[in-house]
């Protein structure tokens, strides 16, 4: 028994440990000197609201951003507060939608109920509670709306199923067909950008700064849903992507721009079903 144990100890030592190294190559195109914050109404229709959750305690790493205008720890931090403040003036600038300050939430916070739209990034590795499951639930069933990004390979997606068996059981994990109105609703989004959106560290500067990007071995990106029982989308499954990295380098002349703007397309489509459906 002490062995198995041991195993699975260095197993997720080596797993924390790839991962510290993938956030430190997130922020190889960062400039050194931050920037404010942009500033947004405090009152608006949408507001970004990234989900603080619980991690699972064997991939629970401290990490904060105690030189921006908060602190915290986990998995939910990551890529905040750029992803969230360009996607907001993204929203901002290609529709009409009014949109306001960029903020975040516990999963059993009351006020979770006044927004559409909730964003949740690394849920391979959340460990919802209780108490967290059960208002996901009821959140999802009341008419809002879920999208989670960025996790990687078979065993974070059995974390996320698993996770969301517990949320809305019963329900499948299916394929967004491209018949889907969430992929007309605004933008018409087809087969051919069913493609990869890198994160930073899957991208490598060659000669003359042309960049190229490194699909980790064998991922494949899916565009994938959960559905509530008038067959409306409640969650929508970026898998095997990283959405959240091409909205916060949207900035970056060294992030693919192409790639850029169909994490926005998905974005958006995202939003304006959320608010119409």
């Amino acid at each position: 028994m002490e062995s198995g144990r041991t195993r699975v100890g260095f197993a997720a030592a080596a797993l924390l440990l790839l991962a510290a190294a993938a956030f430190a190559q997130r922020f190889r195109y960062r400039e050194q000197v931050e920037g404010p914050r942009p500033s947004f109404p405090a009152q608006a229709e949408f507001h970004f609201i990234r989900v603080e959750y619980t991690d699972l305690p064997e991939y629970h790493r401290g990490f904060g951003y105690a030189s921006r205008d908060a602190t915290g720890t986990g998995w939910w931090l990551v890529d905040w507060p750029d992803a969230d403040d360009h996607f907001s003036m993204g929203v901002q600038r290609l529709t009409r939608v009014q949109t306001g300050d960029p903020r975040h939430l516990r999963l059993t916070d009351d006020q979770l109920f006044e927004y559409p739209w909730i964003y949740a990034t690394q849920t391979g590795w959340w460990g919802l509670t209780d108490a967290e499951t059960a208002r996901l639930r009821e959140y999802l069933l009341r008419g809002g709306f879920l999208v989670v990004d960025d996790f990687w390979g078979v065993e974070q997606w059995e974390v996320f199923r698993e996770t969301m068996n517990r949320v809305l059981p019963g329900k499948p994990i299916t394929d967004i067909a491209e018949s889907d109105s969430v992929m007309h609703v605004l933008y018409d989004i087809n087969e051919k950008d069913r493609t990869f959106i890198p994160g930073t560290r899957h991208l490598r500067i060659g000669p003359g700064g042309t960049v190229r990007v490194y699909q980790p071995e064998g991922t494949a990106p899916a565009w994938r849903a959960m559905y509530d029982d008038q067959n409306r989308m409640v969650v929508a499954v970026n898998y095997n992507t990283d959405v959240g990295d091409a909205w916060e380098y949207a900035d970056s002349p060294m992030y693919p721009e192409q790639m850029t703007a169909l994490a926005y397309r998905y974005g958006i489509n995202y939003l304006v079903y959320s608010m119409t459906h």
